[in-house]
């Protein structure tokens, strides 16, 4: 079978942010699958415009091109303010059609919530876009234990097991979903 190409995308353009490296962590613990195909798209290399233009860009172009190539998605976000960044939200809105009837699945951070509250607007935006969100997650406390000083998460246990149950439930919808769109077209 081929391997599920999985966009893992970092939703911070925050300078100091530690979204990339956290987003590479993660990723590569996912490449050690070989069911997965694994692509970084760090939001932080598109020059995104401060407002949305009447035509879009190359950067935009390429951004929408890249999500429809991909056959299931994970969203790394931290939490601001309860929220997640508007980065974020900017290049999710860039494409509509690239995301539908497929799986989504998040590596959130934060502090005390691990990047819940994230997580849970982000699944509200993903459903509105008729993406299939995961309903495990990893959630990374940066203030708590396990946690190297340059922000890297180390690999406990309990961690390796929150990433293999995330990514089986997106391997598993990402196939499941793959198969309905080439039986037939997504009726949006």
């Amino acid at each position: 079978m081929n391997p599920l190409r999985v966009a893992v995308i970092i939703g911070s353009t925050r300078v100091g942010r530690v979204c990339d490296t956290v987003g590479h962590w993660f990723a590569e613990r996912a490449r050690r699958r070989d069911d997965l195909a694994v692509e970084v798209l760090d939001l932080a290399e598109y020059a995104f415009p401060a407002c949305y233009p009447q035509e879009t860009t190359l950067d935009m172009r390429d951004f929408a091109a890249a999500i429809g190539g991909a056959e299931a998605f994970v969203v790394v976000t931290p939490e601001y303010n309860r929220s997640f960044p508007a980065s974020l939200k900017q290049a999710i809105d860039f494409a509509y059609d690239e995301w539908q009837a497929k799986p989504v699945g998040f590596v959130s951070y934060g502090s005390g919530s691990a990047g819940l509250y994230a997580v849970e607007q982000l699944r509200t935006v993903f459903c509105a876009l008729h993406a299939v969100t995961m309903r495990d997650w990893v959630g990374l406390d940066l203030l708590g234990e396990g946690v190297e000083g340059c922000g890297r998460p180390c690999d406990t246990d309990d961690r390796l097991r929150a990433i293999a149950v995330m990514l089986d439930q997106l391997t598993w919808w990402g196939r499941a979903l793959r198969d309905a769109r080439h039986a037939q077209p997504y009726a949006s």
